[in-house]
């Protein structure tokens, strides 16, 4: 019982921490950079994709003894878009502003790399409960990444957080913040500052 928590545990972090698919593995990049432009939507987005994360692991190990391997991609894109297709329903049906906000990019979950690449490189070779697990960590770690990105690009281009003005008129946004070259600069300085952070760990070790 001991061995499976520990693995349950390392399974969240690896997804969390030591594997986050934004500042480590570089995936999802598109709407990493397109719709962090405000906190709310780079927590529905993150949100959104951690569920259908959580959801398609857990049905592609279920079903993984069974789906065929020449059309397991195939079978794996019907699956995700399933599920994309609820949270979409959802959305519209309960967060409809949010739903306008996130626009294409929530059908386009159906797509994202991060998702298909868990379906494929683990939930297809390990246990339901472990997949669910490595889901919810490479959901929230996708989610927190896309949280402190919108946080920094809404305060420094349109000086709110979640809506709420900060610094008024006192101070100009830097408007390019909010637009595309905006969300290269912060994903590329919290990148590197990870990168430095890390090296200089192990250089100490």
């Amino acid at each position: 019982m001991a061995e499976e928590k520990k693995t349950i545990t390392s399974v969240f972090i690896n997804g969390l921490i030591k594997e986050n698919p934004t500042f480590v593995q570089l995936l999802g990049m598109c709407p990493t950079l397109a719709v962090t432009t405000s906190l709310q939507n780079g927590l529905g987005m993150g949100l959104s994709a951690t569920a259908v994360l959580i959801c398609s692991n857990m049905l592609v190990s279920i079903l993984r003894k069974i789906i065929p391997d020449k059309v397991r991609i195939a079978a794996y894109i019907v699956i995700i878009a399933t599920f994309v297709t609820i949270i979409q329903m959802c959305l519209n049906a309960f967060l409809p502003d949010l739903a306008s906000s996130l626009g294409l990019f929530i059908p386009l979950i159906v797509v994202n790399c991060i998702i298909l690449a868990r379906a494929e490189a683990f939930a297809s070779k390990n246990n339901p409960i472990l997949s669910a697990v490595d889901g919810l960590g490479m959901g929230l770690g996708f989610t927190g990444a896309l949280c402190i990105i919108s946080a920094i690009r809404e305060f420094l281009g349109a000086g709110t957080i979640w809506g709420i003005e900060l610094y008024g008129t006192h101070i100009a946004p830097a408007t390019i913040m909010i637009m595309a070259p905006g969300g290269f600069i912060v994903l590329g300085l919290l990148v590197g500052t990870i990168n430095f952070i890390v090296s200089k760990r192990k250089g100490d070790k």
